[in-house]
C-alpha cells in the first residue's frame, strides 16, 4: 500500500493541510511541537480508526472545533486506487469509502494497514501487561475479525461480571456470564499463543540483522490462566468467585495475559542494555509489519517518528537493510536524513503547516 495524499482538518493544531507524496520515502523535519507527529498520527489513523498515542479521539480535535477530518488518497494491492474519508466527533465516528459511506466501521479495521515506529516503543518492553496487551489485540485484530469478536464479546461479558460482582448478586447470575467469557476468553489464549509464536520468528531475524550481537531472542507467553479450552477457564472463574465478590472485580482470565521480551532466555526488561532494547522493540514492529504483510496480502505503510536520530550509524544502517525495498517510509525528525539514507521527499513543518522543500 502507498499513500499518495494525505489531508487533515482540525487535527491537533493541523487547522487545514493538504500534502501530496512522490515516491516512497517521505521526511517530516522541523522542530519539537510543530505536527511532525500529528500527521503520522492521522496517517496511523486509519488502520483501526484510533490513535496510536490518545485513548480519546476527542483530543485529537483541535480547540474550540466540533469535529475533525483525515482523508487519505491510497493505492492498495486489493482495493486499486482508493480514497478514505474519517470524521470523528467526542464519542462519533464515520467514514466513507471512494465517496460511499461505510455503515459498519469494522469493516476498515486493518484493512489500510500501518505500522509506527515511536520513540516510545520501549515502553513495550519496560512498562505493565497493559500496553503489551493493547499491542498485540490492535496487532491481532487487525488481521483476524474473529479475533476481534472473541476480544470484544469477551471485555462485555467480563464487564457485566463485574457489574455483578459490585453488586453481590447471585450465583446463577454470575454463571450466565462467566460461561460467555470461558468460551471467547479460551479462544483468545489460543490465538495469542500461535500468533506470537509465529510473530516470534520475523522478531529473531529482524533482530540479528539490527543489533550488534545476534543474542536469542524470543517471547515468553504468560497466560493468566494457561486454559486448554473453556471448560477449564470456566472452573477457575467458579473457584475464583469468593475472592473475586471480595475484590469487586475478576482476578483471573486474558484481561491480565502478558508476555516478555527475553534475550538469552532472561527477560529482556531486567537485563538488556538501552541499544538491546531499542533493537527488540524495532524488531518488534518489523515483525509486526511482516505479520500484516503475510495475512492481508498487503504491504503495510511505515510511520518512523523520530526514530532514526536515536539509533547509531551501524544500526541505522541495518535498520534500513532490514526493510522491505518495496515499503513507503514516512519519517520524523529535528534535522534531515543522511543522503545515503535514499532519496527522500522532503517537508519543512512549522506551527501545523507543512511546505514541500524545495
Amino acid at each position: 500500500m502507498k499513500v499518495r495524499a494525505v489531508g487533515l482538518q482540525n487535527f491537533r493544531n493541523v487547522a487545514a493541510a493538504r500534502l501530496e507524496f512522490e515516491g516512497r520515502l517521505q521526511f517530516l523535519v522541523g522542530p519539537n511541537g510543530q505536527g511532525k507527529t500529528n500527521l503520522l498520527e492521522a496517517i496511523g489513523f486509519i488502520t483501526a480508526l484510533r490513535s496510536f498515542r490518545a485513548a480519546d479521539n476527542a483530543h485529537l480535535i483541535n480547540h474550540d472545533q466540533k469535529e475533525a477530518a483525515v482523508a487519505c488518497d491510497l493505492e492498495h494491492e486489493i482495493e486499486g486506487t482508493s480514497q478514505l474519508t474519517v470524521k470523528f466527533r467526542p464519542g462519533q465516528k464515520e467514514a466513507w469509502l471512494d465517496g460511499i459511506k461505510v455503515d459498519r466501521l469494522a469493516e476498515l479495521i486493518g484493512r489500510f494497514p500501518t505500522v509506527v515506529f515511536s520513540s516510545q516503543d520501549q515502553q513495550l518492553v519496560r512498562s505493565s501487561p497493559g500496553g503489551r496487551r493493547r499491542w498485540l489485540d490492535l496487532t491481532l485484530s487487525a488481521t483476524d475479525p474473529s479475533y476481534l469478536v472473541h476480544l470484544q464479546s469477551y471485555h462485555r461479558a467480563l464487564a457485566e461480571r463485574n457489574a455483578l460482582l459490585k453488586r453481590d448478586s447471585a450465583e446463577a447470575e454470575l454463571d450466565a456470564f462467566e460461561q460467555v467469557l470461558a468460551e471467547h476468553g479460551a479462544a483468545l489464549i489460543a490465538k495469542r499463543r500461535e500468533a506470537l509464536g509465529k510473530l516470534v520468528e520475523v522478531l529473531t531475524g529482524s533482530y540479528a540483522r539490527i543489533a550488534d550481537h545476534a543474542e536469542p531472542t524470543g517471547f515468553a507467553y504468560r497466560p493468566n490462566f494457561n486454559a486448554t479450552d473453556a471448560a477449564e477457564l470456566m472452573d477457575k472463574l467458579v473457584a475464583g468467585r469468593g475472592r473475586d465478590r471480595i475484590l469487586k472485580s475478576t482476578g483471573s482470565g486474558p484481561h491480565r495475559d502478558d508476555f516478555d521480551f527475553t534475550l538469552q532466555d532472561r527477560a529482556a526488561k531486567d537485563f538488556a542494555s538501552e541499544g538491546q532494547q531499542r533493537a527488540l522493540v524495532l524488531s518488534l514492529r518489523l515483525a509486526q509489519a511482516d505479520w500484516f504483510r503475510s495475512r492481508l496480502n498487503v504491504l503495510p505503510v511505515l510511520l518512523a517518528d523520530d526514530v532514526l536520530g536515536e539509533l547509531d550509524p551501524v544500526r541505522r544502517e541495518r535498520f534500513w537493510r532490514a526493510i522491505p525495498e518495496e515499503c513507503q517510509v514516512i519519517a520524523t525528525g529535528t534535522t534531515p536524513p543522511e543522503g545515503d539514507l535514499g532519496d527522500w521527499q522532503i517537508f519543512d513543518v512549522s506551527g501545523g503547516s507543512f511546505a514541500k522543500a524545495s
